[in-house]
């Protein structure tokens, strides 16, 4: 019997390329070539004001460059291949309904048939240590279940990459860890992820590679191996460092 064709890919390899964006006069993503082409956790680093959320709404599709492209599977984004590229803020967005409702709207928006979003909403919260809280509104849990919440929606579509801008961002220990095995979870499905984060600690435990980004600009990008033992910059020396990065 001859083995089913594979799926061909709805948005993997994400590039940007030649990204540039000014705002107010400031020039704060100059000239960028960045790539999320398959399964593994990249993480994207860097101080304050690095470039690297407008990074990920402009790969999202959410911002437009003022110059340069972004490409998803060598076209550029659309709404109809949304689902396909899930996407996570530091401060968690909540429809006001059930926590199980806001997964199955999500599943909903993905084309997925009305008779399969339940069992799939209650699995992708029982991933996410959910389903107790699955009848309750999502506004009155707490901030890291919420935060469990958005992941948890945004994996139930079974994205190809997932777009994550410091999910763990003033969370407790407890929580960081449940975010972090959730993202682990998607990466070993096959999921290309990009993962925001300052914590150092974080990214030698989660990541395959980093990137490292410096005044707008691409400064490294590396397997984290050589990003934690030999940084080639200055920049990114003081970063692993701890120390103040000019």
């Amino acid at each position: 019997m001859a083995s089913a064709a594979p799926r061909s890919s709805l948005a993997l390899p994400i590039r940007g390329e030649a990204l540039a964006l000014r705002r107010g006069g400031r020039l704060l993503v100059d000239d960028l070539n960045l790539s999320l082409e398959k399964p593994g956790i990249t993480t994207l680093m860097g101080p304050n004001g690095a470039g690297k959320s407008l990074t990920v709404r402009m790969l999202a599709g959410l911002v437009e460059p003022d110059s340069g492209q972004v490409t998803w599977a060598g076209r550029a984004p659309d709404r109809a291949r949304a689902s396909s590229v899930g996407l996570v803020f530091h401060r968690p967005v909540m429809l006001r309904r059930s926590a199980l409702d806001n997964v199955r709207y999500g599943l909903k928006a993905a084309g997925v048939p009305r008779g399969e979003r339940r069992e799939r909403a209650m699995a992708a919260l029982a991933r996410g240590r959910l389903e107790h809280v699955a009848a309750s509104p999502a506004w009155v849990l707490s901030g890291g279940e919420q935060q469990r919440l958005a992941l948890v929606r945004a994996l139930a579509v079974e994205p190809e990459a997932l777009l994550l801008d410091e999910p763990t961002a003033n969370l407790d220990p407890a929580s960081t860890l449940a975010i972090e095995e959730l993202v682990s979870q998607a990466q070993a499905r096959g999921t290309a992820v990009l993962l925001v984060t300052h914590d150092l600690g974080q990214a030698r435990r989660l990541a395959d590679r980093v990137v490292f980004l410096n005044a707008g600009g691409l400064s490294e990008d590396t397997p984290a191996v050589t990003f934690f033992d030999q940084p080639r910059t200055p920049q990114a020396q003081a970063f692993v460092e701890g120390r103040l990065v000019l």
